[in-house]
C-alpha cells in the first residue's frame, strides 16, 4: 500500500476513535497522560519534525487540541493526507538521524505506524474498540525488532513488557513498545 493509501486507513481507525471519545481527560496507557495527550502528541510532534527538515503545511492550524481535540485532529490528519497525495510527498529531505528518504515515505515509516500504535492508547484511554490489524501489527513488530537497540536508544519507547508465548501479534506489538496489553485506565 503506497503511503498515502496507508495514512488514509491508519487515520481514518484514529479519526473515529477521536469522534468517539467523550472524557479527554480519561487516564490513558502512556504513564501521565490522558487521552487529550494522545491528540496532541499526534498533532504537534510531525509538524515539527517536518519542518525542521524544511517541509512545512502540515499541522491542526490555527485550532489548539485544548480547545478542540476532534477539530484540530481532523484538520491535522487532512493536511497530511494532502501533503501524501501531493507532489510534497515525493520531495527528498535528508535527516541527521534517519538519512535521505521521500516525505511519503518518512511520513509512511514513522509518523502513520505512530498513529497505528496510539490507537490501541486511545481506545483504552476511552473504552473503545482496541483491536489493531493483526497483519500490520506483525510487519510493525518485525521492522522494530530488528531494531531495537536504537529504538530503545531513542527514548520514544519504554521499556518492553514481557507477553506470553504464543501471544497474538497485536499483544506483543503492545509489549514490544512498552505498553501493559492487560492495562485499563
Amino acid at each position: 500500500m503506497n503511503p498515502a493509501d496507508e495514512h488514509r486507513r491508519v487515520a481514518a481507525t484514529f479519526t473515529e476513535r477521536v469522534r468517539g471519545t467523550t472524557d479527554w481527560d480519561a487516564p490513558a496507557p502512556v504513564d501521565g497522560w490522558v487521552a487529550r495527550d494522545v491528540v496532541d502528541h499526534l498533532v504537534t510532534w510531525l509538524p515539527a519534525f517536518l519542518e525542521g527538515n524544511g517541509v512545512t503545511g502540515v499541522g491542526p492550524g490555527a485550532l489548539s487540541v485544548a480547545d478542540d481535540p476532534v477539530a484540530a485532529w481532523e484538520t491535522h490528519a487532512g493536511s497530511v493526507q494532502a501533503l501524501l497525495e501531493g507532489p510534497g510527498a515525493a520531495q527528498q529531505v535528508d535527516d541527521p538521524r534517519l538519512g535521505t528518504w521521500a516525505v511519503g515515505d518518512l511520513v509512511n515509516q514513522i509518523y502513520t505506524a505512530d498513529v497505528f500504535m496510539h490507537t490501541w492508547d486511545l481506545a483504552r484511554a476511552s473504552g473503545q474498540d482496541d483491536t489493531l490489524d493483526a497483519e500490520t501489527c506483525a510487519r510493525l513488530l518485525a521492522g522494530m525488532e530488528q531494531m531495537e537497540d536504537v529504538i530503545r536508544a531513542s527514548g520514544q519507547y519504554g521499556a518492553r513488557v514481557e507477553v506470553p508465548a504464543g501471544s497474538d501479534p497485536q499483544t506483543r506489538l503492545l509489549g514490544f513498545i512498552g505498553r501493559d496489553p492487560q492495562w485499563r485506565p
